[in-house]
């Protein structure tokens, strides 16, 4: 089937809100200079929606720049049987009490 990579790692995080932060406010600056000039808040508005857009286009996929410093898993410790099996305290259903002396 098809793969599609869907996550994204810690540092692409930090580049996606930095872009989207960067690209609205821009967008926004425009969009209120502007609409200043054409005396139209409509145009504001629309100039900061577009850039909304754009954003989202841009910092929502996890795009292959987002992914370029993936996370180092660690082994998983293999354990033996031995120690997973049941004290007798634990069969009596007070695991979670301690008991008074």
């Amino acid at each position: 089937m098809l793969d599609i990579q869907t996550h994204m790692d810690f540092v692409g995080q930090g580049k996606a809100e930095r872009w989207s932060r960067l690209i609205i406010t821009v967008f926004g600056v425009i969009g209120l200079i502007y609409g200043a000039i054409v005396q139209q808040f409509s145009q504001t508005v629309y100039i900061l929606g577009a850039g909304f857009l754009l954003s989202s286009l841009i910092t929502i996929p996890p795009w292959p720049l987002f992914r370029r410093n993936p996370l180092k898993w660690q082994k998983p410790i293999q354990t033996d049987g031995s120690s997973a099996k049941s004290s007798p305290s634990s069969e009596s259903g007070d695991e979670g009490k301690k008991k008074k002396k």
